[in-house]
């Protein structure tokens, strides 16, 4: 039986539940549809970015968002199964979601992105003028890297690795297919990645050594990610 995606895919509040929340952020999870190896599904990054805006939503006051699915994953387009929109298309479409969120009474927006790829977000939050954020941040990866003792550095982690592989096997261990265990491999210098595409440096579509992944450094990752978002809370609604 196909495991339930809906509890942490889907938010099933209802509008009431949301005029009690009453909430001044809102938390739009931003995933990708792209190759995780032979051992992690298409849909990683969302999952990741549904798992992380779950979390947080949990333990802050915020309106959670249904996510978007399909990004910028063009390096991974040697791959079947991977899709993408163009930067154009996403930047529209976040911008287009917080412009509703506000006509809505919602004024403030945070990205949780969960595709390295999405370079974009960075610039629509930019122009947004303090009225978004992207989560987590670099500063937050690297804290949580260090709560959950991760022993690969963060460079050599790029995908489907430690990092990603540990989350899954946390919160949902059975969209992780045996392999992982011997899947490691170091791609080397990556330096012409935004013109060649990974293929250049993987066979596999892994890079990174999902072998070191535990459920113990998953549940460790979001804990500390939990944490961190609460400064970016604060600065959005003092």
């Amino acid at each position: 039986m196909a495991p339930d995606m809906s509890a942490y895919l889907l938010p099933m509040t209802t509008t009431d539940d949301e005029l009690d929340r009453d909430a001044a952020v809102a938390v739009l999870p931003v995933g990708s549809f792209e190759q995780h190896g032979p051992f992690l599904p298409l849909a990683t990054d969302t999952v990741i970015a549904c798992t992380i805006a779950r979390e947080v939503a949990a333990a802050h006051p915020v309106l959670a968002l249904p996510p978007v699915t399909i990004s910028c994953s063009h390096e991974h387009a040697a791959w079947p199964g991977t899709v993408s929109v163009s930067a154009a298309t996403l930047y529209a479409v976040v911008r287009d979601v917080a412009e509703s969120l506000r006509r809505s009474g919602v004024g403030k927006l945070v990205l949780v992105n969960g595709h390295g790829g999405n370079y974009v977000l960075g610039n629509v939050v930019q122009e947004a003028g303090g009225d978004m954020a992207l989560f987590p941040a670099e500063q937050d990866w690297e804290a949580a890297r260090a709560a959950a003792g991760l022993r690969s550095p963060a460079p050599d982690d790029m995908h489907a690795g430690e990092l990603e592989t540990s989350i899954l096997l946390h919160a949902h261990p059975g969209l992780v297919r045996a392999g992982y265990e011997a899947g490691d491999h170091d791609s080397g210098d990556r330096r012409h990645l935004l013109t060649l595409g990974l293929e250049p440096y993987t066979d596999s579509g892994v890079v990174g050594r999902p072998s070191l992944a535990s459920a113990g450094k998953g549940r460790d990752l979001l804990a500390s990610l939990v944490e961190s978002f609460g400064e970016h809370l604060r600065l959005l609604d003092p």
